[in-house]
């Protein structure tokens, strides 16, 4: 009878350098975006960790990105930052097709 195969755990590396490799994946996929739906589609499927750790490292630099282009736009208009998060928050969902409620 063979054992059942054993996953290995990511290599975990410095705070500092898990973040920035979580940065660096947002915006990889970000960028893709930009270019074509098609590659943003492909970079979500091949950028976008699997594990746990991975998916949480990313998460947390999509975290960071938000703030710091949300932070851009403020300075950029002037506009307030809870304005500019309801504007985006309502074109997000007519891009969905669903109805804004305010």
């Amino acid at each position: 009878m063979q054992a059942p195969p054993v996953q290995a755990r990511p290599v975990r590396g410095a705070p500092g350098e898990t973040m920035a490799a979580g940065m660096q994946l947002v915006i990889a996929l970000l960028t893709a975006g930009l270019d074509s739906p098609e590659l943003e589609a492909w970079a979500a499927d091949t950028l976008t960790p699997n594990d746990v750790d991975g998916l949480g490292d990313f998460m947390a630099g999509l975290h960071v990105i938000s703030v710091v282009l949300l932070r851009e736009l403020h300075e950029a208009t002037g506009e307030p930052q809870t304005a500019i998060l309801q504007r985006l928050a309502i074109l997000a969902e007519r891009r969905r097709g669903t109805p804004s409620a305010g």
